[in-house]
């Protein structure tokens, strides 16, 4: 790096960047610029989050030598594009989730970044709070024994219009990528890739994933269960099973929040409680501080989310989508 403070380049002007560059700043990291390919949003985007350099291109953010990493923060179905570009011009990335559109896509950003040797990262901001680092906590000192079973349900009302972010396929579009992801990476980052799956779910007649229930077996007969839609609310609640006892993770299991520790003995009871953490923002920045550290470490991935890993749930990502269409395409032709 050629300053000891990191200066973050946004690359997208969207809601989501926007809670990223908030929580940044209240954590007193800096942003340098931000692109969008309409220069009057970037430049509105970057007045209204004082951030110091707007650009009406995103070539132009990647060659600015005034940036030193940059957060991809546009639809799944442009990020590998957009990563490409940036590891191409020698800068890390730190890639929104879902990484990619596909696991191909994903393979080709991490085979760009390790030949480059660029720093490249899935955005998977839930694995850096404060609550995650509780539980791994608990499971590290083995209170609940071994690992069996994760669960997890993800439930939005959101827009799912053929012409909305969410309902549109040429915007990588879908319930598994924007909201069933958690779920899959929740249960990946415990009890590794899948072995097998089942899968039910519904799509629109665009193709676009709307439900899924998620049947998952990752080997030595540990399961994983992940439902998810973005047509209804839902109390989105996790829980991670043992053989003496369990966390329940409550809502929204992804975010800063709540769980409770239970013995699995015929008292059932209560091991721990741990309360909603204090922090500054919603929490984005704790990924973004895990870039830096890497950065300042000389290190190209993190550990904490590998890209093999980011790569391995985007195939579970596509398998499940596959059932779910080959599900729809075989009701249709009866």
């Amino acid at each position: 790096m050629t300053t000891e403070r990191v200066r973050w380049g946004i690359l997208g002007a969207g809601n989501i960047a926007r809670t990223f560059v908030g929580d940044l700043v209240a954590q007193g990291l800096e942003v340098a610029a931000v692109a969008s390919r309409d220069a009057r949003r970037a430049a509105e985007f970057a007045a209204e989050l004082s951030i110091p350099t707007s650009y009406g291109s995103y070539e132009a953010l990647v060659a600015d030598p005034g940036v030193d990493v940059i957060y991809i923060a546009t639809p799944q179905a442009f990020h590998a594009e957009q990563a490409l570009l940036a590891i191409d011009g020698g800068k890390p990335v730190l890639v929104e989730k879902s990484f990619t559109n596909d696991a191909p896509e994903a393979e080709r950003v991490v085979a760009a970044a390790r030949a480059k040797g660029v720093f490249a990262m899935e955005a998977m901001w839930t694995r850096f709070l404060p609550t995650a680092d509780a539980i791994g906590d608990v499971l590290e000192r083995g209170s609940i024994g071994e690992l069996v079973s994760v669960s997890s349900s993800h439930f939005q009302n959101l827009d799912v219009a053929p012409t909305s972010r969410h309902g549109n396929p040429e915007l990588g579009g879908g319930v598994m990528a924007d909201l069933g992801v958690y779920g899959v990476s929740f249960a990946s980052r415990y009890l590794g890739e899948p072995t097998s799956m089942l899968v039910d779910g519904e799509a629109s007649e665009l193709g676009v994933d709307l439900s899924a229930s998620v049947l998952l077996r990752h080997g030595a007969g540990r399961t994983s269960a992940t439902l998810t839609r973005m047509d209804a609310p839902g109390s989105n609640r996790a829980a991670v099973v043992g053989s003496d006892g369990w966390i329940d993770i409550d809502s929204v299991f992804y975010a800063s929040t709540s769980f409770t520790v239970y013995d699995g003995g015929r008292g059932q009871r209560e091991l721990l409680r741990f309360d909603k953490p204090q922090h500054v923002g919603r929490g984005m920045q704790f990924q973004a501080l895990e870039v830096e550290r890497c950065l300042s470490a000389g290190e190209l991935e993190s550990p904490r989310m590998p890209l093999d890993e980011s790569i391995a749930i985007m195939r579970t990502l596509d398998q499940v989508r596959a059932r779910i269409a080959a599900a729809r395409s075989s009701s249709v032709s009866r």
